[in-house]
């Protein structure tokens, strides 16, 4: 029996394919579509088709990835890295070829069509409080009299004109602090934390201090850097969790930690110098020093927070779901080794809730307050493991639930995520089953004039999370779906634009190039995403006791982008007032924010978390039922009274729903 050909995997696309040995890695990746630039054409002239290859055993895919399945560097490749410089473990996509199986990842800068990492500073009123402040000082020189060192002096002149005891020094200002004060004749800015700890000492009058706040998901950091004295945005920043390329889903990181030695390592120093070099591209921004930058507030999901601090996320991975520690941390800079901040710069990280529950879950709830609310309200974090909390003052539950990547734009068979040139909104005409759309870095629908000609840089290159969202309830609102999530190919009748495909049928969304189909598979992959979710939110609704929610708000990145009637229309969340459901925005990146700007907020959640009771979807019984019922489009059962009124739902057909069981999936 002849041997298969060596199968090729490009991260974060996921996009696959078996290919000759010797096929170039740019000549796979336009066979498989895979958004990798090119301007040369092949000759290792303009760099930009740099891949990295992922090296270790990757279960998911069956293979074991390293770089000797591809062929040595050619000439030309060794003339562009002499010339023009590449970084170790990067290659050339036109001149690398196959050799044997391999994963490889392209990272945003060799992305014709960028990823938008749309997570911007939410406005929002804080009470100013923050650790680290500024004081200036006029420190008396030393005599022959009274011989005092020159921290004994500085010293007394902050107890003198602040009324501070003695605080204690960083290693750092300590080496400071002489020519500070010869500087400019005794006269310093002394940057204190807490009134307890000397950070930083500046010659002269110094009047800026900064911090950030950062937000590490699975699949995207925000950060956010903040004047600590006016509580200002200095300027935002958003990348690609490098760590994609190690899986797409916080189990698949798991899974690369358990299964290849060092792999956390790798994932935790990938982190770190993604965070790092967004820190210094926001004081670039912002034209602030890297020592003026002295307080982080980092959150995360619990694996997200695990690795960042290079604990062993393994233990995350099976039940009870051990967290190394779920309370608050401080913890300096320099002991993570990040870039942009001064050495002396403190991090702060909110605690976890639970085994799957995390620091930026604890920020959502900070930044929503739903504990000092009399209403229900259900906060749904959504990304590729949501994060869900309920209740009021009286009471807050808390769980996660599996909802995978398929939100995000991964496991759709024209999925991609947010980024110029990727389908955002759908709608169907139920007539005439035709559809119209909108892409992002485009405010006209595909059927109106000038549409072809404004989207003609970027084109039409996928569809993302929010508009998979859109394009499957505008297909069951024109009865292209039917109530189990089957394609209706009886409709093939009437439109063009259902085809026949093996044993199943698909929906052409854009007949162009590319064509964009949706397929039985993809409705089937969004099916399982919002049964997990709503099976979640179902499960904690049970807990309380309650048949309804008063309101519900839709955090993260994904979250904030989808509309609140097309997510009721698919199911992924309990019937409501649709005036009531809204966007909390980058909730966690805000929570972060609150608690990097008022050090009463880092006591606030601390105490509140350790109220919070904490669901384990895991091992509850009857997340199954819960989850099968949901499959069904929007609800196997469960009356959705508030949509009724809002939208013409389609009858239901005669007789019983029948919905196909998809198999639970461990929390990822």
């Amino acid at each position: 029996m002849a041997a298969r050909d060596p199968l090729l995997v490009f991260t974060p696309s996921g996009r696959r394919g078996r290919f000759p040995e010797g096929t170039s890695l740019l000549t796979a990746a336009r066979r498989l579509g895979v958004d990798l630039d090119s301007v040369c054409g092949g000759r290792a002239l303009c760099g930009r088709c740099q891949v990295t290859v992922a090296e270790g055993r990757f279960a998911k895919h069956g293979i074991t990835s390293t770089a000797g399945h591809l062929s040595p560097p050619t000439a030309a490749e060794t003339r562009y890295a002499a010339r023009r410089g590449l970084s170790p473990g990067r290659r050339l996509a036109c001149q690398a070829c196959l050799r044997g199986e391999v994963v490889v990842d392209v990272p945003p800068e060799s992305q014709v069509h960028r990823p938008l990492v749309r997570k911007p500073a939410e406005a929002r009123e804080i009470a100013l409080d923050p650790v680290v402040r500024l004081h200036f000082v006029e420190v008396p020189p030393a005599t022959m009299e009274a011989q005092r060192g020159d921290l004994e002096r500085l010293r007394a002149a902050l107890e003198r004109e602040w009324g501070l005891d003695r605080p204690a020094v960083t290693a750092g200002a300590l080496r400071a602090l002489q020519p500070a004060l010869r500087a400019e004749g005794g006269a310093v800015t002394v940057a204190l934390r807490e009134e307890r700890e000397i950070l930083a000492v500046r010659p002269g009058f110094h009047e800026r201090v900064c911090g950030a706040a950062i937000d590490i998901g699975s699949t995207t950091i925000a950060a956010h850097l903040c004047d600590l004295a006016s509580g200002e945005v200095l300027a935002s920043a958003g990348a690609m969790n490098p760590q994609i390329r190690f899986g797409e889903d916080l189990m698949s990181r798991v899974s690369y930690a358990m299964m290849n030695p060092g792999g956390a390592a790798e994932m935790t120093a990938a982190v770190r110098e993604a965070v790092g070099r967004l820190l210094v591209e926001l004081a670039e921004e912002a034209a602030v020093a890297a020592e003026d930058v002295l307080e982080l507030v980092v959150v995360g999901n619990p694996v997200m927070h695990h690795l960042f601090l290079g604990l062993d996320p393994v233990p995350l991975g099976a039940a009870p779901f051990t967290l190394a520690t779920d309370g608050p941390l401080d913890l300096r800079a320099s002991e993570l080794d990040l870039a942009g901040t001064a050495p002396e710069a403190r991090i702060h990280l909110l605690p976890c809730i639970a085994g799957h529950v995390g620091a930026d879950c604890a920020a959502v709830v900070l930044a929503e307050a739903p504990h000092l609310s009399s209403e229900i309200t259900l906060l749904v974090d959504v990304g590729t493991n949501a994060e869900l909390v309920l209740g009021n003052r009286e009471r807050l539950l808390a769980c996660s639930s599996p909802t995978g990547p398929a939100f995000e734009g991964a496991q759709i068979s024209c999925g991609q995520r947010a980024a110029p040139g990727a389908i955002e909104r759908v709608r169907i005409d139920p007539a005439t089953l035709e559809p119209r759309f909108k892409v992002i870095g485009c405010d006209l629908w595909s059927d109106e004039p000038g549409f072809a000609e404004t989207v003609g840089d970027t084109g039409i290159t996928g569809i993302c999370g929010s508009g998979i969202v859109e394009a499957l309830a505008e297909m069951y609102l024109a009865g292209i779906l039917a109530p189990d999530g089957t394609i209706r190919g009886e409709l093939a009748a009437r439109t063009p634009r259902i085809r026949a495909e093996e044993r199943t049928f698909t929906y052409l969304l854009h007949d162009g190039e590319p064509e964009i189909r949706i397929t039985q598979n993809d409705v089937r992959a969004i099916q399982l995403a919002k049964a997990a979710l709503y099976a979640g939110a179902r499960l904690l609704m049970d807990r309380l006791g309650i048949e309804r929610v008063d309101r519900v708000r839709l955090a993260g990145a994904f979250g904030s982008h989808i509309d609140p009637l097309h997510a009721m229309v698919l199911g992924m969340i309990p019937d409501c007032p649709l005036e009531k459901v809204s966007s909390a925005g980058n909730a966690a990146g805000t929570g972060a924010r609150i608690a990097l700007l008022d050090r009463g907020a880092r006591r606030e959640i601390a105490a509140l978390v350790r109220r919070i009771e904490k669901v384990e979807t895991a091992v509850e019984p009857r997340f199954q039922e819960h989850f099968v019922a949901a499959m069904a489009i929007p609800h196997g059962h469960a009356p959705f009274p508030h949509l009724a009124r809002a939208v013409r739902l389609p009858a239901a057909p005669s007789g019983r729903t029948t919905v196909r069981r998809g198999r639970r999936r461990a929390p990822s």
